[in-house]
């Protein structure tokens, strides 16, 4: 039997951010590695999330999710090979997904983690296209925007883990036209290039209501909104009739210190009878066997294509976070650890 390592590094949240999160707000400490109790396993993380949800977890607020503790490691979606185990569900060897990421070694409630099979994917997509993210873009067009044949969609921040696979599923669900937004031209061009995507836009190249109906000049039927802001008034205004919106993320907001101000053209919801409805992807867990199932076919047939950042090194966590704040990544940004 290989020996357990004796201690492993954790990213600690230290400080709570003011606006946009710092490197002194984070600490990498190192701590013991134990045993894993009974129930549970001790697992390797070769692969941990960052989301832009866990920006508001840094935040001492009451959301959907409680706040990351200060002075303790941090969590979030990782996958990982287990190392040790005392439960009879999982053997030394096999990959799970699990929930204790932005750490080295991680010591997980068995019935908390859940195999994944390295055949259908790479390890790494299960944290992306086969994982949360995927699951919120297939959940959140197809559920909560009520997608249908035919229908025009507008995706903002469409470039991202979750953005680049609704504009991609709309396309093979039989969409007239995918319209997306993104924060350079280098990624304007991947989504229409390699993705399929029917137009793209910069939103740093002008109003993003100008660029939108150039696009869309007869209008969109679905908004996906991952960015909020000047976006959704934008996706408004452009809404045709009985027009539906999912309402994923507000990432344009997330490190503002005062207030944002609203759309301007709500009342526009009014006589275009429009529907904007918050996503949340924790309220579309039966969907999962599903949503793997046929994803993972469209991967392998490559009629779905996805990206992934990887930056590489426990060490550069923070780093990654900070990028996908700041839009650095192509499709989904991950943490590889290497040994």
């Amino acid at each position: 039997m290989t020996a357990l390592p004796t201690t492993g590094r954790s990213w600690h949240l230290v400080a709570r951010p003011h606006g946009w999160p710092k490197a002194e707000d984070f600490a990498l400490r190192e701590a013991p590695v134990t045993e894993p109790g009974e129930g549970r396993i001790l697992v390797r993380n070769l692969h941990f999330s960052v989301d832009p949800y866990m920006r508001g977890r840094m935040n001492d607020v009451k959301s959907y999710v409680p706040p990351f503790k200060l002075d303790q490691p941090m969590d979030g979606g990782a996958i990982g090979e287990v190392i040790a185990s005392a439960d009879e569900r999982f053997a030394v060897g096999d990959h799970v997904l699990h929930g204790l990421g932005w750490r080295e070694y991680a010591e997980v409630p068995a019935k908390h983690a859940t195999k994944v099979d390295a055949s259908l994917a790479p390890l790494s997509a299960y944290l992306g296209v086969l994982g949360m993210p995927g699951l919120t873009a297939y959940a959140g067009l197809f559920e909560v925007a009520s997608f249908k044949e035919g229908d025009a969609v507008f995706v903002s921040g469409a470039a991202g883990a979750v953005g680049s696979q609704v504009g991609q599923l709309a396309k093979l669900r039989g969409a007239s036209r995918v319209i997306g937004s993104a924060g350079s031209d280098e990624k304007v061009k991947h989504l229409v290039e390699d993705l399929g995507f029917d137009a793209a836009f910069n939103y740093k190249n002008g109003p993003v209501a100008e660029q939108l109906r150039e696009a869309a000049p007869d209008g969109i039927d679905v908004y996906f909104d991952n960015v909020g802001g000047d976006h959704l008034e934008a996706a408004i205004g452009s809404l045709n009739v009985h027009g539906r919106a999912a309402i994923c993320g507000m990432i344009a907001q997330y490190n503002n210190t005062e207030s944002t101000p609203g759309p301007r053209n709500m009342a526009l919801i009014i006589g275009k009878r429009l529907r904007l409805q918050g996503l949340l992807v924790s309220d579309h867990a039966e969907l999962q066997t599903q949503f793997v199932e046929e994803v993972s076919a469209w991967i392998r047939s490559g009629e779905l294509k996805y990206s992934e950042t990887a930056v590489e090194g426990i060490e550069n966590g923070y780093d990654a976070f900070v990028g996908l704040l700041r839009g650095e990544n192509t499709g989904k940004m991950i943490v590889s650890l290497t040994r």
